[in-house]
């Protein structure tokens, strides 16, 4: 009997190890393929209440419920738009052409695909509203929350399909020879632009910058709640995984799977080079160490490597990291001098970082050149901030943009949402 036995588990072993490596047949691919698009997404849905976390943060006391109510409601909108328009627009566009098909979601799963339809429909919306997102803090503390719906619309439901199909759809990008693995451009520049014709037109908030142009004191725009912000940049940097990790597209075979453990490993070393150097910049320049410009920093680091995760060593994704760090503090410089104002410094982490993301690609990926990363970095910057710009142009025109002076003093969370955040105070 115990011969028996042992001679079962010898075959049994022997039969487990040489199949660990081979591969899976296509419906156990598709089963592996689906979940992982919707475990991915909903790490990626986690971003969502990072975002909220670290603006209600960012902003004075008297703006947090807005930006909650603004951060659930764009949510909400981005996903519906994004169903019946957006989908479809980015990823039903011709071989090479420029723009998909005003048409909804229609499910395509088959075995052959490899992958639930609505899976992948799960994991792509979730990706639109991290982009509507980096809008959302940059614009913060004046802006009307209907006219930001609306803008949040435009731009999940039309601005930003039209950009990535370029890429992911199979558009001229792809054809070109430009790689964003993630969407350091597609995702994050794109949002960094937008952003930016959101500041450029709605001006500093009251008081922001002296009469000289240089930034005013900082106590009555101080943040709410630093714990907060630091917990809402852990939940970004958490929802990263599915982010990058999710854009493997694939986990049905060892290569899929070690890839995945990879671009894990790198997107984490990043995010750490990018808190580091957000560190030690601050205290070699001012002599204090920033916890804000440690926290943007390792955002800035995690931004930059999602062009290209997988191909870098894990030391040159620390550098990466690092020198993305870097470039968000000055960045957030930059702003200030010209007297741009970014609450939460979306434009410095996410588009400059991701600018910089984007262009560092052929050192790691041979199958692109400068060039090409140049041309998709500048086509799709210009497409999205003209675009914006226009759209946010009407609606001031229209309906307005701005709360009233008035409104601003008051605070926007007793004006836009009638709800205070924090109702015992010191």
């Amino acid at each position: 009997m115990i011969k028996k036995t042992l001679l079962f588990l010898t075959i049994f072993l022997s039969f487990g190890a040489t199949s660990a490596y081979a591969g899976v047949d296509a419906e156990v691919a598709y089963i592996f393929n689906t979940f992982s698009f919707l475990v991915c997404g909903f790490l990626v849905m986690w971003m969502a209440a990072g975002f909220c976390m670290l603006e209600s943060g960012l902003v004075t006391t008297r703006s947090v419920s807005t930006i909650a109510a603004k951060n659930i409601g764009k949510f909400a909108i981005v996903c519906v738009v994004f169903y019946l328009v957006g989908y479809n627009l980015g990823y039903d566009i011709p071989k090479g052409g420029y723009i998909g098909s005003f048409s909804i979601w229609t499910d395509t799963s088959s075995l052959e695909q490899g992958y639930s339809g609505a899976s992948d429909w799960f994991f792509q919306a979730l990706f639109v509203c991290a982009t509507v997102s980096i809008v959302s803090g940059a614009v913060a503390e004046r802006i009307k929350i209907w006219p930001f719906f609306i803008f949040a619309a435009i731009l999940g439901g039309i601005i930003y399909p039209i950009q990535m199909g370029w890429e992911w759809g199979g558009g001229w990008l792809d054809d070109l020879g430009f790689a964003d693995f993630a969407g350091s451009t597609l995702v994050h520049a794109c949002g960094g632009a937008a952003a930016l014709a959101g500041i450029i037109l709605l001006g500093p908030r009251l008081g922001r910058f002296t009469d000289d142009g240089s930034p005013a004191n900082m106590e009555p725009f101080a943040a709410s709640s630093i714990p907060l912000v630091v917990l809402g940049t852990f939940i970004l940097w958490m929802g990263w995984y599915g982010f990058n990790g999710g854009s493997q597209l694939a986990l049905g075979s060892f290569e899929d799977s070690t890839a995945m453990s990879k671009i894990f490993m790198n997107t984490q070393l990043a995010g750490c080079g990018g808190c580091i150097a957000g560190a030690a910049i601050t205290r070699i320049v001012g002599g204090k160490t920033d916890i804000i410009m440690m926290l943007n920093g390792a955002l800035a680091g995690l931004v930059s490597i999602t062009a290209e995760p997988l191909m870098p060593s894990p030391l040159a994704a620390i550098i990466i990291g690092a020198v993305g760090g870097l470039i968000m503090y000055l960045g957030t410089n930059l702003l200030n001098s010209l007297k741009l104002d970014d609450v939460v410094g979306a434009i410095p982490v996410h588009m400059f970082a991701g600018i910089w993301g984007t262009m560092i690609v052929p050192f790691s990926n041979p199958e692109t050149s400068y060039v090409t990363q140049f041309i998709g970095v500048a086509s799709v910057i210009a497409f999205v901030f003209i675009f914006s710009y226009i759209v946010i142009s009407i609606i001031k025109a229209t309906i307005g943009l701005r709360i009233s002076e008035e409104a601003e003093k008051l605070g926007t969370d007793k004006a836009e949402v009638g709800v205070i955040a924090y109702s015992i105070r010191d």
